[in-house]
Formats: structure tokens, C-alpha cells, sequence
């Protein structure tokens, strides 16, 4: 059995980059007494302002939270916005040697107005055009010299449909990986869904799965999963599929072993990130422990329990660590 203080002690000694989408997720507390006279919407009277990192900054902070030392490789605008960014990454602790900026684009900012707990609006400010061909170019030289530097021992894609990651960059830098043996994970979305050939860990959620591959995939039905995973190993050539199913837990294989694993009893309060924990802890857990099973069950849990949190929010090591203990021990009881 695995002593799982060895296993977050390993955490810590991890070198992990991640490269994709960041975003600014930007916060507006506030209350809500009377409905506006000049439309039939509510008022929000605003108290207080929140920045967080989001999209594949989110990944970056959950893996520092656990413990790992964490580069974030990226192209973000030359604004204001960009500016909050790099200070977010610095104050997590989060390497940005490679994280570019752009005068030419736009940092994305997702605005949300908050009250009584819950979202009232959400206001996007964001560019989604590819990357042109000078600064795929930029960017991949600084991941190049981030990997002949730091040796990392995994890499995280954080694909969110804004441009940065594009085919012939994906191509480029799984092939980086491979050659020096870097465990490389993906989280995906639709434009790029079947770009990743040749990656350890194709992590998307079952939406993601219905759309890519345009079959009726069931959440609650093993064979039609496993149907998925033959299909995706099929087009991309990865090894592990891990596939999020929402309130009916986590799907996990590798060549013809799958396991489906159930949810947690959680009170949600809201999912928004909770596929970001879950790439972030299994990728970490696979990368320090090669133990698949071991990775998915707490990817699920800290899934969960991420859950509970309103906004985006990173799983700390310390509450992960005690949760996965007490869910151990009621196992053995």
C-alpha cells in the first residue's frame, strides 16, 4: 500500500510546466436589495473587487498548492490585466520566465458579478485568433529553453479555445516532450480536441467526448466508455484516457484496464475549475507515483472537494492529504 505522506512529500521536489490559456477571473461582490427602473434586472450594489488566476493559471496554482515547483509558459497582452497576471504568478510562488507578452493581443479576463453567493452576470473580455506564426515561434524557443533549464518531469496543456495552443505549436512541443521524456497531460476543448497525438494523458470531459468523437457515450454504461477510450487511442496514439463525468465520478483507463470511479457525496456550490484540480492532482500523483488508479481517486476527490468553493479556487496539499487519510481509513475499517 502506498504511504501517501510520501507521496505529497514527492510533490514538492516536482518540477511541472504548464502551457495553454491563462485568464484573469476578476470578482464583483456585492448586494442585491431592488430591481433597476430602467430595466427589469437587479441592482448590484458592489462592495468588493477579486483577482484570481484562471483558465491554464488556475492549473499553474493548483499544482503550486500542492507543492510543486511550477512554470507558467504563455503569451498574455501587454495591458493592465496582463500586468495583475504576472503579479498573481509571483505572489503563488509561480515561475513566468516563459510567460510572454504581447502588445498585439489582449490579456482574457472572465467578469463575474457575485451576490448572495452565487453569479448574477458574467462579462467576457477576451481574444480568441491564433497565435501568429513569429510568436508561435517566440514561444516555443522559451519553452525549449524552460525545459533545457529546469528538466521538468511533466507537462500540462491547458487548452481553452483562445489561441495560444495551435496545432502545428501542440506538434512542436509534444514531440519536445517525448524526446526527452517528459510526461505530458492534456486537458482539452473542441477546436484542438484531436491535435494532441502522442500525449501520456488525454483528460476532457464527457461533453468533450460526445462532441470529439461524435458518439453517445454513457456516463453510467462502462462498455460505451470503453468504446470512447478505444476510439480516442485510436486517433491520438496517447496511453492513458481519464475522462470527467460530472456528478457520476471519473472514467479511467490504460490499453484495456479501465475503472470507473463514483463521486463523492459533496455539497456543491459551484464546478466552476473543478476540471483544472482534476487534471492538476492526477497528472501530479501519475507523474510521482506512476500509479494510475492511486492518481484518479484523488483527482476525483480533490475534484470535490474544490466543488464546495465558490469561483475558481486551488485544492490546498494540507486539506487533500487529511481528506484522502479519512477516506482511506474508512476503507480498512
Amino acid at each position: 500500500m502506498v504511504d501517501i505522506r510520501n507521496v505529497f512529500e514527492a510533490f514538492r521536489s516536482a518540477r511541472v510546466g504548464v502551457i495553454g490559456d491563462v485568464m484573469l477571473d476578476s470578482y464583483y461582490w456585492g448586494h442585491v436589495e431592488r430591481i433597476s427602473p430602467e430595466a427589469p434586472v437587479p441592482v448590484v450594489d458592489v462592495r468588493q473587487q477579486e483577482h484570481r488566476l484562471g483558465g491554464a493559471g488556475n492549473v499553474a496554482l493548483n499544482l503550486a498548492a500542492l507543492g510543486a515547483q511550477v512554470t507558467m509558459i504563455s503569451v498574455i497582452g501587454g495591458d493592465e490585466e496582463g500586468q495583475l497576471l504576472h503579479g498573481l504568478f509571483e505572489a503563488a510562488g509561480i515561475g513566468t520566465a516563459p510567460l510572454l507578452l504581447c502588445q498585439d493581443r489582449i490579456t482574457t479576463q472572465k467578469m463575474r458579478v457575485m451576490a448572495r453567493n452565487q453569479q448574477m452576470i458574467r462579462l467576457d473580455r477576451e481574444l480568441i485568433s491564433e497565435l501568429s506564426d513569429e510568436w508561435q515561434d517566440r514561444l516555443f524557443d522559451a519553452f525549449c529553453q524552460y525545459i533545457e533549464e529546469q528538466q521538468p518531469r511533466l507537462l500540462v496543456f491547458e487548452d481553452y479555445d483562445k489561441g495560444v495552443l495551435t496545432e502545428s505549436l501542440i506538434h512542436r512541443v509534444v514531440d519536445a516532450c517525448r524526446s526527452q521524456g517528459i510526461l505530458t497531460a492534456v486537458d482539452p476543448k473542441r477546436r484542438n480536441f484531436l491535435s494532441y497525438r502522442g500525449v501520456d494523458i488525454f483528460k476532457p470531459n464527457l461533453k468533450e467526448v460526445r462532441d470529439g468523437l461524435g458518439m453517445p457515450v454513457q456516463a453510467d454504461h462502462l462498455p460505451t466508455l470503453d468504446q470512447a477510450h478505444a476510439a480516442l487511442s485510436g486517433r491520438l496514439g496517447h496511453r492513458i484516457s481519464l475522462i470527467t463525468l460530472s456528478e457520476h465520478g471519473l472514467y479511467v483507463a490504460e490499453g484495456s484496464h479501465s475503472h470507473h470511479i463514483p463521486s463523492h457525496a459533496r455539497s456543491i456550490s459551484d464546478v466552476s475549475g473543478a476540471g483544472d484540480t482534476v487534471i492538476s492532482v492526477a497528472a501530479l500523483a501519475y507523474a510521482v507515483t506512476g500509479d494510475l488508479l492511486l492518481a484518479a481517486k484523488m483527482a476525483n476527490m480533490a475534484g470535490g472537494l474544490v466543488c464546495e468553493e465558490v469561483g475558481t479556487t486551488a485544492i490546498s496539499a494540507v486539506r487533500l492529504e487529511e481528506e484522502f487519510r479519512k477516506y482511506n481509513a474508512t476503507r480498512t475499517e
